[in-house]
């Protein structure tokens, strides 16, 4: 399956990357800078030089699903925030509806579904991935919404818990970069959006219990 996925130069995208090609997957990685092509090649992917707020379509067209992990950082403030994780992440979409891919995984966050459950300081964030979340509920692409816990950097378990609403908890990005991947592949994960942290269910087997 050739996948292409936007924000591979990230910690979790750089893993998806490495994931799909150790699966035999075809992955191509979009980033903005020319330098980060070479850490692309590195991880045994195709680099596709784009920017989620642009015109993306060269990089949409001839892929077999579209997986959105791009993000503007921690460090940046509520404009930027729009303008990536919630703008971006629809232009992504758009593209992929206009040259006919139908799969589309979006990396979102616990309590993108209602923002009310965080604080202040979260809720613009939560807000925006939610609105981009939204946007993509109302196409008629085969999404899945991948809503995990707070990241960790932590070896992979390659068991999770997922649920429409979860408690607060962690996952490693490891464990997340597998759920998405998973989910490409899962009819039971379409059309779907939930939320995930560690847990006890291989990730497989976790998808399948999904309603």
């Amino acid at each position: 399956m050739k996948v292409l996925v936007a924000g591979a130069n990230g910690k979790t995208g750089r893993l998806l990357i490495q994931y799909l090609k150790e699966d035999g997957h075809e992955p191509y990685g979009m980033v903005r800078k020319e330098e980060q092509k070479g850490t692309i090649e590195s991880l045994g992917g195709i680099p596709v030089l784009a920017d989620v707020t642009k015109d993306v379509g060269h990089g949409v067209k001839g892929m077999d699903a579209v997986i959105f992990a791009a993000g503007s950082g921690s460090s940046t403030g509520p404009e930027e925030t729009v303008r990536v994780d919630q703008e971006g992440a629809i232009n992504l979409i758009k593209h992929t509806e206009e040259f006919g891919m139908t799969k589309f995984v979006m990396l979102s966050s616990i309590a993108a579904g209602d923002p009310s459950r965080v604080g202040e300081d979260m809720r613009h964030y939560m807000e925006a991935k939610g609105k981009a979340d939204e946007y993509l509920q109302s196409t008629e692409l085969d999404y899945t919404i991948v809503r995990p816990g707070g990241l960790t950097d932590g070896d992979s378990t390659s068991k999770i818990t997922v649920g429409d609403t979860v408690d607060f908890g962690e996952i490693p990005r490891a464990d997340v970069a597998k759920t998405i991947i998973a989910a490409l592949q899962e009819p039971n994960a379409f059309h779907k959006a939930f939320e995930v942290i560690s847990g006890d269910t291989q990730i497989e087997e976790a998808l399948k219990t999904l309603r």
